[in-house]
């Protein structure tokens, strides 16, 4: 009996990652029976596509492992989608751990804030690819790395961090420059002083002042390694008004000062 397929679909050459966005018509479709060797990640952002019979409506981000058939296409009128092409580092492997949905394909369905911060992500990945920088590949990396850790806040298969703390997250990270006293961060949460503190240990380890403390330190010192910046500038930038104060907490965080770390690093 032979069995007739659709036409078979070009396929991506992908050494590490490719990825773009498309916004399709009714008439898009893919078909690649034997599927990539790579991975392929899906977010849609407006209209439905599928992937076989697997919807992949507005909100979700979906995963298609390799060797995974490929027959995906547009439903409706329209689909408006973030796609990435890649073969992942091994240490990336547990953030592709999510819920099978089909035989081969995974996904979520993110909280709506942070789906917007994936598709941030993925598309700083895509203006990454068009760079002629020599770092856009190692970029464009980082990029889709830091959607899949967002992804990974989302899998009910891996350790959940309430979307309350997720939002006091991202507010430190805007302005460490900000009074970021643990008052300030609850009531931006609508939660009590006593309850955010006890959520914020009890789901991440640390205290509210000593995550806030390692996120300035850190900051201070990839900029230490990628500046010029003297000390005292960068102490300002990360929310220390005082160098010596920020020169002793950097000392206890990374086992050097500040001129010594920039000189060895």
């Amino acid at each position: 009996m032979n069995l007739r397929y659709p036409a078979e679909s070009p396929h991506p050459a992908v050494r590490r990652l490719v990825t773009g966005e498309f916004d399709e018509g009714p008439e898009y479709a893919t078909f690649r029976r034997r599927g990539t060797t790579d991975w392929l990640l899906v977010q849609t952002l407006g209209g439905q596509g599928r992937f076989a019979s697997v919807p992949t409506p507005p909100g979700s981000v979906t995963l298609v492992r390799p060797g995974t058939l490929h027959d995906y296409a547009t439903v409706g009128e329209r689909w408006h989608f973030l796609y990435a092409h890649v073969n992942p580092k091994p240490d990336w492997l547990p953030l592709l751990d999510w819920p099978e949905v089909a035989p081969g394909i995974v996904q979520l369905h993110p909280a709506r804030a942070t789906f917007d911060r994936i598709a941030e992500h993925l598309r700083d990945a895509v203006r990454h690819q068009s760079s002629v920088l020599p770092q856009a590949e190692q970029l464009g990396a980082n990029s889709l790395e830091a959607a899949l850790l967002w992804c990974d806040t989302q899998n009910p298969k891996a350790v959940q961090i309430d979307d309350r703390l997720l939002s006091a997250i991202t507010l430190i990270d805007q302005d460490l420059t900000a009074t970021l006293d643990v008052p300030r961060l609850a009531r931006a949460v609508n939660l009590s002083v006593s309850r955010f503190a006890h959520l914020f240990r009890a789901q991440l380890g640390v205290t509210p002042q000593q995550f806030v403390e390692r996120r300035r330190l850190d900051a201070a010192a990839r900029l230490l390694e990628l500046t010029s910046r003297s000390v005292a500038s960068i102490a300002t930038q990360v929310g220390y008004a005082d160098p010596l104060y920020f020169s002793t907490r950097f000392r206890l965080h990374t086992g050097s000062s500040p001129t010594v770390y920039r000189r060895r690093s």
